[in-house]
């Protein structure tokens, strides 16, 4: 190979090589999509800390909240329970209790899911009046309180009338009665009152329908179903109770003795010189003319007795 050939070659590859080299030196890896970004205060927190740091108040509470900020309220409760473990008799440990029964309530999605994180809630607030009575954060676990009790109040109306539609009214009325028993003075307490009457009377217990209407009109005249209740209640009074089963007294003839028998006694037991056994006396139950089972007919038919 010519000496100027040689030359041209050793200039190609140093030039290559030169290119290599830098390819190789700036290329970075690409952040991937499902990389998640980590501020400075997470990188403060979870990528420094030490075995010893897990049990550091500070560190354990700075966890609960940077959890709690970015909503991610399952591990917000993990670390908020660890420190009051660990630091119950600490300063911030009320509120560590707030903020634990706060973000059971923040898991609560809507009234036609599961209640049980509104449950927990209620749980984790009581808990922080009777373990930390008096603390600055009573007026607003007291407000927290009520508005968990008005999301069950609400979730069980919405079941009940779920129930009533699917023609499921030993359910539905199950669920209308609870809130009338736990709630009565909620908002949603009128509604399932007139629920609960509807209900009976689907049922066929006219009078207990009517009981609740009249309850609905002494008890929330100016209610939204005030008036659907009065129109109903009117409907149910000119109609009358539902005839009530009535059981008679037998009127069917005895069946004759058996003729054979008779003779056959005549017979044997004179001439045995015994004397022929009388029938036991029977105590003369008389059935009074009519027995009514409205009650118990009524309560059977809505699972209370049968």
């Amino acid at each position: 190979m010519p000496w100027h050939s040689r030359g041209w070659f050793a200039h190609v590859m140093v030039m290559i090589g030169v290119l290599c080299l830098a390819v190789g030196c700036s290329s970075k890896p690409k952040p991937t999509a499902d990389a998640k970004s980590v501020s400075g205060t997470d990188e403060q927190i979870f990528l420094g800390d030490t075995i010893e740091k897990n049990y550091d108040p500070n560190v354990i509470m700075k966890r609960g909240e940077a959890f709690f900020d970015k909503e991610e309220f399952a591990e917000a409760i993990v670390e908020y329970q660890h420190f009051l473990e660990l630091h119950r008799a600490h300063p911030l440990a009320v509120y560590a209790q707030y903020r634990l029964a706060e973000s059971h309530l923040r898991m609560g999605k809507s009234i036609d899911r599961d209640p049980d994180p509104i449950q927990k809630a209620i749980t984790a607030f009581e808990k922080l009046r009777k373990d930390f009575p008096g603390s600055k954060y009573e007026a607003q676990a007291l407000q927290r309180l009520a508005d968990c009790h008005d999301w069950l109040a609400q979730t069980h109306l919405f079941v009940g009338q779920f129930y009533y539609r699917r023609s499921s009214y030993l359910a539905a009325a199950h669920r209308f009665d609870m809130i009338m028993k736990d709630y009565p003075d909620k908002k949603v307490a009128p509604e399932a009152l007139y629920y609960l009457a509807m209900t009976y009377q689907e049922l066929g217990a006219n009078d207990w329908a009517t009981e609740k209407l009249q309850l609905l009109a002494e008890k929330y005249p100016n209610s939204e179903v005030a008036d659907s209740g009065r129109r109903l209640l009117a409907k149910l009074e000119k109609k009358g109770s539902s005839p009530t089963p009535v059981i008679t007294a037998s009127t069917e003839p005895q069946p004759a003795q058996d003729q054979p028998t008779k003779a056959l006694l005549a017979t044997s037991l004179p001439a045995a010189g015994l004397a022929a056994p009388t029938s036991p006396a029977i105590p003369d139950l008389k059935t009074p003319p009519s027995i009514s089972l409205r009650q118990p007919f009524v309560a059977c038919r809505l699972g209370a007795w049968c």
